[in-house]
């Protein structure tokens, strides 16, 4: 007796193939990064030591420092590598605080979505363990609205970056959404990095040592505590309109 084919097998092969492919990519990703070294470029001592030839690569060939700074930016933001607010910096010092915060805002964007899409393939049962706590404590607030509860997020540091970028997949965040809310919420903080690093062209100058402790003053610590605030009043409205609809129930 032959035995029967099964119709279903290689559908399910393919489906597999697709599960795995982003994380075989990812993956590559990660080794050629270490690889090549680019890590040692995510630090204020590679701008120190590198500045002049940054700054007069950047002034010969605008578009392409443009867009290698984006694919790194996406590529360090992907790989969940620390070191954002040293390249955010760095963005500014080299392309000013209007362009280097737009091309941070669009690395950034593009990195945090393509993890969010590799937390829906066959990586994401690892990252779930890696987050499951946190993601636990998400559940509620993307629940109720989850554009504002992202939104908050991201303004607002209360999670590490990598978790807030997985969450939602798990939780069933539409892209859209994921995509619009890390778009607007990341703008105001990066802009405000971004002109920590437009005035950094003295300092750099004269040699001296900088430290994200160093850049952090008191103007960019009020800024950054501005902003923090101003995400939050939605939620204070959200609470008291609960609130006043509770009473008016009762």
């Amino acid at each position: 007796m032959e035995d029967t084919p099964n119709p279903h097998a290689g559908t399910s092969k393919r489906s597999l193939t697709r599960r795995l492919a982003p994380v075989a990519a990812l993956a590559l990703i990660v080794a050629a990064f270490f690889a090549l070294g680019l890590d040692q470029w995510v630090s204020f001592e590679a701008l120190r030591d590198n500045h002049a030839e940054l700054r007069a690569f950047v002034d010969g060939n605008m578009a392409l420092a443009a867009l290698a700074f984006v694919a790194f930016y996406a590529m360090l933001v992907a790989i969940s590598v620390p070191g954002a607010a040293i390249m955010t910096v760095t963005g500014g010092f080299l392309f000013g605080i209007i362009l280097g915060g737009a091309l941070t805002v669009i690395g950034a964007t593009i990195g945090a979505t393509v993890i969010f899409l590799v937390a829906k393939t066959a990586l994401g049962d690892a990252l779930r363990k890696r987050a499951s706590g946190m993601i636990a404590r998400m559940a509620e607030g993307f629940q109720e609205n989850a554009f504002n509860y992202l939104l908050v997020l991201r303004l607002v540091p209360l999670f590490p970056f990598f978790v807030v970028n997985v969450a939602p997949a798990f939780l069933g965040v539409r892209l859209p959404t994921f995509v619009a809310a890390t778009l607007i919420g990341i703008t105001p903080a990066t802009f405000v990095f971004a002109s920590v690093g437009a005035g950094l062209g003295s300092v750099l100058e004269r040699g001296e040592e900088i430290s994200l402790a160093g850049v952090m003053t008191p103007e960019i610590i009020t800024a950054l505590v501005g902003l923090a605030l101003l995400a939050l009043i939605p939620v204070g409205l959200r609470y008291f309109g609960i609130g006043k609809k509770k009473k008016a129930a009762s």
